[in-house]
C-alpha cells in the first residue's frame, strides 16, 4: 500500500515555474513507476509525464515535452514535477500517482495523491 501527498502548486504568471513534489509512504516506493497527472475544469484528466522506478526513463505529452522535468528521489521516496515556462493552458489540478508498470495510461495507476492547483495567469 502506498499514500501519496503532493505540494508545490500555486499562482504563477506565464513564462514562470513552479516545482511540484510528490511525497510518499510504504516501504516499496522505489519498486513503483511514478506518474503526473492533470485535470482542467471540464476536462478529462490527462497525462502528463512518467518516470520507471529507477528513475532511468522518462517519457512526457507533447504539450509539455521541453518544459517539464519529472525525477525521483527514491531514498527520501519523492517524485517531482519541475515546471518551467508556464502557459495559462498548463492550468489545472496536478496529480502524482504510482503504478507497477511504467505507462500512460490513467487507469494503470494503482495509487493516487489529492492533488494540487496549479494557476497560470497571463
Amino acid at each position: 500500500q502506498v499514500q501519496l501527498v503532493e505540494s508545490g502548486g500555486g499562482l504563477v504568471q506565464a513564462g514562470g515555474s513552479l516545482r511540484l513534489s510528490c511525497r510518499a509512504s510504504g516501504r516499496t516506493f522505489r519498486s513503483y513507476a511514478m506518474g503526473w497527472f492533470r485535470q482542467a475544469q471540464g476536462k478529462e484528466r490527462e497525462f502528463v509525464a512518467a518516470i520507471t522506478s529507477s528513475g532511468q526513463s522518462t517519457y512526457y505529452a507533447d504539450s509539455v515535452k521541453g518544459r517539464f522535468t519529472i525525477s525521483r528521489d527514491n531514498p527520501k521516496s519523492t517524485a517531482y514535477l519541475q515546471m518551467n515556462s508556464l502557459k495559462p493552458e498548463d492550468t489545472a489540478v496536478y496529480y502524482c500517482a504510482a503504478a507497477t508498470l511504467f505507462q500512460v495510461l490513467p487507469r494503470g495507476y494503482d495509487y493516487w495523491g489529492q492533488g494540487t492547483q496549479v494557476t497560470v495567469s497571463s
